[in-house]
């Protein structure tokens, strides 16, 4: 698919004192090991063999927290309606699934992926999701960035796993609050944190298939 713009962003629009609520918040909970893929379907790190484990370190070492309270999404939901039309994308979408608070610590990183998947959700027994797709991400800087180093964010605008692989680095997500909105199926990373925490919140957006 053809775009004119590949993402959209708004810097600085989440008030750090929101930024600070959610990161108290979700230190607060009980973390857990980020997944990737269908590990997602195990939901704990218990559950993964060791080869997994393995497999899984050399694409993701992070830690997250769920979320799904309402006075999040209060405050990014609009960020994404205006994105989605500013941007000329105009995606039908008509949930969001549950945020990702992510930790990324010393030496932590997610390497490239997408987050959409080849087929829609198979999930009958809840009908906000079933039969859908993720059309749009959502990425908000919780973390000030002079309080981490490495950690970039980067996009690489390719069609497959085996793309281009020319990183361009989106420095509009650095300062904090700021909201990063594009296609689910753009490829992106997050580079090692090299010192200091990053902390971020990630929300994925549904709708019906594309038609």
């Amino acid at each position: 698919m053809n775009l004119e713009y590949y993402y959209w962003y708004f810097q600085s629009a989440i008030p750090p004192k929101i930024c600070d609520d959610i990161i108290k918040y979700g230190l607060d909970q009980k973390e857990q090991l980020a997944l990737t893929g269908g590990l997602t379907e195990k939901k704990e790190e218990e559950k993964l063999t060791e080869k997994e484990l393995k497999d899984l370190s050399k694409k993701r070492k992070s830690n997250i927290v769920w979320m799904n309270d309402r006075w999040i999404y209060r405050e990014i939901q609009p960020y994404i309606r205006i994105a989605n039309q500013s941007a000329g994308w105009n995606f039908e979408w008509d949930w969001s699934e549950s945020c990702q608070f992510t930790k990324y610590k010393l030496n932590q990183f997610y390497d490239w992926h997408c987050d959409s998947w080849n087929k829609p959700y198979d999930k009958p027994k809840d009908p906000n999701s079933h039969g859908k797709i993720r059309k749009l991400s959502v990425t908000v800087s919780l973390s000030d960035e002079t309080e981490y180093e490495g950690g970039d964010f980067e996009f690489d605008f390719r069609q497959s796993d085996e793309g281009s692989n020319q990183p361009q680095v989106c420095k509009e997500i650095r300062p904090k609050g700021s909201v990063v909105v594009f296609p689910s199926f753009v490829w992106h990373r997050v580079k090692p944190v090299t010192s200091g925490t990053r902390y971020s919140l990630v929300m994925w957006n549904l709708g019906w298939s594309f038609k």
